[in-house]
């Protein structure tokens, strides 16, 4: 099997429990919760987006023939060290394209491979970390992991659901409106969210704070 990759790029973790940590980021091409030729927010389940999940024309992108060159494209980022290496397989949605042979082609070339999904797709079960991120008006079908992103303000989601789910932990991350003042706005909810409800935790994307990818 190919693959199709968006951008592949070393930085640091900017979201989450593993905010912080060094890793490889390999953004898949693609998306099951948008639909047309063009990106058209009106078309899409997830209208926050954030990403450019379309093509194969980002740095480090590009098709890879299999899992054994999409690995070593990886490592090279990272470098000959092999100890901590960590990626994070993004998209777009990653479980379009994640399967058996490029689980173990990481796992050999010494990667902990997180996963950042909608969780409309089963995960693997071979993924060292799992952190869903769901979409209000998607379908869930992968209820479990180590951590839930909400993205918030989200319209429509059913909190307490969300607290059903089998997760080790519950973060509340607010939205990028892309405005200084929307931002506040978002922030301030978010943090509303979680003074109410002690299971969850704020993360913020300090990534875009410090000007990383």
């Amino acid at each position: 099997m190919s693959y199709a990759v968006k951008e592949m790029f070393l930085t640091l973790q900017g979201e989450g429990v593993n905010a912080g940590r060094r890793a490889v980021f390999i953004r898949f091409a693609g998306c099951n919760l948008w639909s047309g030729r063009e990106r058209d927010r009106a078309t899409a389940i997830c209208r926050f987006c954030d990403t450019d999940f379309v093509g194969v024309d980002g740095e480090g992108g590009g098709r890879f023939a299999d899992a054994a060159a999409l690995a070593e494209a990886a490592a090279g980022f990272w470098g000959e060290e092999r100890e901590e290496r960590f990626c994070v397989l993004t998209g777009g949605e990653p479980m379009l394209q994640v399967d058996d042979t490029l689980v173990d082609a990481l796992h050999t070339a010494g990667f902990t491979i997180a996963i950042e999904s909608n969780g409309t797709l089963a995960v693997h079960p071979g993924l060292d970390w799992v952190c869903i991120s769901p979409k209000a008006g998607s379908e869930v079908v992968q209820r479990s992991g180590d951590e839930l992103k909400l993205v918030w303000p989200q319209p429509g989601t059913d909190v307490d659901v969300l607290e059903t789910w089998d997760f080790a932990h519950l973060l509340a991350q607010p939205l990028d409106t892309g405005s200084v003042e929307g931002n506040a706005a978002t922030e301030a909810e978010a943090i509303a969210l979680v003074m109410a409800r002690p299971r969850w935790r704020l993360t913020l994307q300090a990534h875009k704070r410090l000007g990383l990818r």
